[in-house]
């Protein structure tokens, strides 16, 4: 999956400095957030301190109709699982897709997502990949000020392994699938002495994962918070 990621990313430096991109923005997005996680079958749960994730952006402009645009973001998170053992947790979240406009307000877009999560103290490594496809809107309300929203659904393939019981280090390795729904709702304020984007708003992505082995088991994970994103275009 790393290999996968990091040819797409490749991908999109290389088009980038090609002569067929017209326009190019580079920025940096974060996002502040709070995680809650449970199991369907058993009361379990894990409980995070809120943290910053925060990461590079990039789009590229072919034309008036397509760009195609990727995120990727990292951050570090205090937890507690049942309220007995602290957990700290590092979660990647990547998205790389292409963006069809419809009119001067819409777009849709289909693409890759990618989202990690690792805990040392239970040796737990998370990891998915797969599809995402959504709709996006853009709304004039002033001059240079925008309403942005996004709605977007995801089918991930993965893998995770982790020590099942805390004391006795029993190594678990399942397969695992997992589906969700991603929304943003921001307002964006363009700068064009600077040719710079300042976006504030928030970002709510719930995920529901299945064990390939495990029957009737399904986990549900909640994200959501503030996000900031600044981007340059050139």
């Amino acid at each position: 999956m790393k290999k996968i990621l990091l040819c797409v990313l490749g991908f999109m430096i290389l088009v980038s400095s090609s002569a067929f991109a017209v326009d190019v923005t580079v920025g940096v997005s974060t996002w502040y957030a709070w995680w809650k996680f449970r199991s369907s079958d058993e009361d379990s749960s894990v409980k995070t301190d809120p943290g910053f994730l925060y990461g590079p952006a990039l789009a590229i402009k072919f034309n008036d109709d397509f760009n195609l645009t990727g995120v990727f973001l990292y951050g570090k998170f205090n937890g507690k699982e049942s309220d007995e053992y602290n957990l700290d947790y590092m979660r990647m979240d990547s998205d790389v897709a292409l963006n069809y406009r419809l009119n001067d307000y819409l777009k849709i877009f289909a693409g890759i997502k990618y989202m990690r999560y690792t805990s040392s103290e239970v040796e737990l490594e998370h990891s998915g990949l797969g599809p995402g496809i959504g709709i996006s809107a853009a709304y004039p309300i002033a001059d240079s000020l925008f309403l942005l929203a996004t709605l977007s659904g995801f089918y991930l393939w993965g893998n995770e392994e982790y020590i099942d019981d805390y004391f006795s280090k029993t190594k678990v390795d399942y397969g695992y699938k997992e589906y969700g729904i991603n929304t943003t709702l921001a307002l964006a304020y363009y700068i064009p002495s600077i040719s710079t984007v300042i976006s504030l708003g928030g970002r709510y992505q719930q995920i529901k994962g299945v064990y390939d082995d495990v029957d009737d088991t399904k986990e549900t994970s909640k994200f959501y918070g503030i996000t900031l994103t600044v981007t340059y275009t050139f």
